[in-house]
């Protein structure tokens, strides 16, 4: 009788990994790490490290956007979570980058397409000139746990700005927010002049999704010496909402990356602005020459063919303008920030 040998221990055990976890391996496969950065420091050769942070993240295959200007950096990144660690560390050992807060999230792949590091006046635009209005001079930073206790026991001369663009703010903010219509954050030091007499003598929390914005914009309020106070939240939304999902943030926080926005709670503050129903969901006009972003459910999103009005389904169908690639958009766990 022929003896027939059973497989070892070692060898089923390979054996289910192979073939029971492969859906897990596929899915770790296709995870991507974010990093979302900035610092205000001094670069007197912002070329050199232009070239720098060039080699670094293209051998470390990371992709995104870095802007360097004489006042600092201001970067999101993406890339495997080894790469992402090897970026910081090499961050963390440079003489002018010490310290930042890297916040981290993890999801699906697709946050960038392709890496871009550019050299600016500003590292966020703002309009203003950067020799007269710097980081330095921003308002107090207060820590998510003050941030959010100073919520709840909201004095009357509180009043709470968000310095974001107006359709950053349309789908998510803090609760009782002042926000500004505005579409660019250069527009912000035009809202501030005219409506100086509203911070007379008032108690003013600012907030942005990172900090980067409120750490000028703070100070351009702080420089026209009207209000008692001014505050900032360190970290700005992300840490915020890190430390309390279910706060005083409201709806989605809006990201510039593949994202678009990131789920902080079940609330929507907005409307499908084709037929008015509760939504927050972002596309953009397939009609490539409007390319307009726009907030529309998914049967008005199917309905119209992914575009933003009759005029431009009516355009897309008989291909007289050119038609956008569909945008796939990335994904992420809103609580996975780090």
């Amino acid at each position: 009788m022929q003896h027939v040998s059973t497989p070892s221990y070692p060898y089923a055990i390979l054996k289910f990994i192979k073939y029971r976890l492969k859906p897990l391996y596929s899915v770790q496969k296709n995870m991507e790490t974010l990093v979302l950065f900035y610092k205000y420091v001094d670069i007197q050769y912002p070329h050199q490290i232009l070239k720098w942070q060039k080699t670094t993240a293209t051998d470390l295959g990371l992709k995104g956007r870095i802007i360097l200007a004489h006042e600092g950096i201001n970067g999101i990144l993406s890339g495997s979570k080894e790469s992402v660690d090897q970026y910081i560390q090499l961050m963390n050992e440079h003489e002018l980058f010490g310290g930042i807060d890297f916040k981290i999230s993890t999801g699906a792949c697709g946050y960038h397409p392709r890496l871009r590091i550019v050299i600016k006046d500003e590292i966020v635009h703002f309009g203003v000139d950067t020799t007269k209005i710097t980081a330095k001079m921003g308002g107090k930073h207060l820590t998510p746990e003050q941030t959010h206790a100073l919520f709840e026991n909201k004095p009357d001369d509180l009043i709470i700005l968000d310095t974001r663009n107006d359709y950053e703010s349309k789908i998510g903010t803090f609760k009782d927010a002042i926000t500004p219509d505005i579409r660019n954050f250069r527009d912000l030091p035009e809202y501030l002049d005219n409506n100086i007499d509203q911070f007379k003598d008032k108690k003013v929390l600012m907030f942005c999704t990172g900090g980067v914005r409120c750490e000028r914009a703070t100070a351009y309020l702080k420089e026209k010496d009207v209000a008692q106070e001014v505050y900032q939240i360190e970290g700005g939304i992300e840490r915020y909402v890190k430390k309390f999902p279910d706060g005083f943030f409201r709806g989605k926080n809006y990201v510039f990356d593949g994202r678009v926005s990131v789920r902080i709670n079940n609330d929507i503050l907005a409307n499908c602005e084709l037929c008015s129903v509760a939504c927050d969901d972002y596309n953009n006009c397939m009609n490539a020459s409007c390319n307009k972003q726009f907030i529309a459910c998914t049967p008005c999103a199917q309905k119209y063919n992914g575009t933003c009005c009759t005029k431009c389904m009516e355009l897309v169908e008989q291909k007289l303008v050119p038609i956008r690639p569909p945008f796939k958009k990335a994904e992420v766990n809103s609580c996975s920030v780090k």
